[in-house]
């Protein structure tokens, strides 16, 4: 969640949600349902977050999508008309299941982008293999994801194995980092995270203590409360530990970093992509936040030339600048308007999920080709640290 893009604050989420996406009930079949000018009509769906504590991180793939999709259009070239429709989980395994059904009983949807959070996706996939209908993530990073056999399953990201290694490689080595607080947010997501990044700073000679800390229930489809973070900052000021690396998402990141300068620990703060937003500044305050790292197995496109124009085309859809996964949702859905080029007007569900197995699309991030399992090829994890109240890129982890 990943990641540049963080040129200017984000707006309230009530004028972001303002934008309108194009809908239709059409019931046909095949994924191909309706008509537009002649044409047949496929919708590209997304799904995540686009409410609750968790939401800029949905938003900032939402209209990315949307983007893509317009573009699409206006080229007048299509022998299809694309429309964008949404489902919105809120980023929960419990309210995924819902939120893909209705993007499977519309027929007209051909492909999704997302599911956006790792808990999310686990629960919904199942729903999507059954249905027979592709899920590209710009964001879902567990590792076990890609274990599962779901042969609609792909994403544009890097997985947990990758980024977790490479977490406690830079803390450890690069940092110098001998004594380590490592929490989870007991979340299909956090969890895994953790578990990579432990076991690799212990590999690396690093004491680690581990605590499993429930998102709460403000932030997230969690058990835990605000009342938590007090004593687990105590806790952890007197482990003497140097840093702090949470794995999970911004919110509840912001809460922790908060009780955590409230209790006087001076040590060093890391998380990861899903702490990677303006967000996090903004609910920790500037202060707090300073001179935290954040990772994401996501590229700095800040002073890449051939972003701008998708940076400055999104914001003037959005509202507010790109952000994390923007530019992965981006890539996510031109991958599958792609492959739908290739199809034609007689695509189908099973003829995109054939297809994404083979494409090889050159995105803005990367080029985007699938290993057979449903994971990017590629594993590259960058680092960013706050500084000046701004998020800033340091680079790839490893250099």
């Amino acid at each position: 969640m990943n990641q540049r893009r963080f040129v200017a604050a984000v707006i309230p989420l009530a004028v972001a949600g303002l934008v309108l996406s194009a809908c239709s009930s059409n019931k046909n079949s095949g994924g191909q349902g309706g008509s537009s000018g002649g044409k047949p009509v496929f919708k590209i769906g997304y799904e995540g977050p686009l409410s609750g504590g968790n939401a800029q991180l949905g938003l900032n793939m939402k209209y990315a999508v949307q983007l893509a999709i317009n573009e699409a259009n206006a080229k007048g070239d299509l022998p299809f008309t694309l429309q964008y429709t949404e489902a919105d989980d809120q980023g929960s395994g419990d309210k995924s299941p819902a939120a893909a059904q209705q993007l499977i009983d519309d027929k007209q949807v051909i492909a999704v982008v997302g599911p956006a959070f790792s808990g999310a996706t686990k629960a919904a996939e199942p729903k999507f293999a059954d249905a027979n209908l592709a899920t590209v993530s710009p964001s879902a990073t567990s590792p076990l994801l890609a274990t599962q056999g779901w042969k609609t399953f792909f994403r544009v990201v890097a997985d947990d194995n990758a980024q977790g290694p490479a977490d406690a490689d830079y803390a450890v080595k690069k940092l110098g980092i001998t004594n380590i607080f490592a929490i989870d947010d007991a979340s299909a997501y956090g969890q895994p995270l953790e578990k990579a990044f432990e076991d690799e700073a212990k590999k690396n000679g690093a004491q680690v203590t581990h605590q499993s800390v429930p998102g709460t229930t403000q932030c997230q489809a969690g058990s835990g409360n605000t009342q938590q973070y007090p004593a687990v900052a105590q806790t952890i000021k007197a482990s003497g530990a140097q840093l702090v690396f949470y794995a999970g998402y911004y919110c509840d990141f912001a809460l922790l970093a908060k009780a955590l300068h409230q209790a006087g620990y001076t040590g060093k703060l890391f998380s990861d992509d899903g702490s990677l937003d303006p967000k996090y500044i903004e609910q920790a305050g500037a202060d707090v936040a300073e001179g935290t790292y954040i990772s994401c197995a996501c590229a700095d496109l800040s002073n890449d030339p051939k972003a701008q124009k998708f940076a400055a085309d999104f914001k003037k859809l959005a509202g507010f600048p790109i952000s994390v996964y923007s530019a992965e949702a981006y890539d996510a859905t031109n991958t599958i308007i792609a492959v739908l080029k290739e199809l034609g007007a007689s695509a189908t569900r099973a003829k995109v999920v054939e297809k994404l197995r083979t494409v090889d699309y050159q995105g803005i991030t990367k080029e985007v080709k699938f290993q057979p399992n449903g994971n990017i090829s590629g594993n590259a994890v960058y680092i960013y640290q706050v500084q000046g109240g701004k998020i800033v890129s340091l680079g790839l982890a490893g250099s």
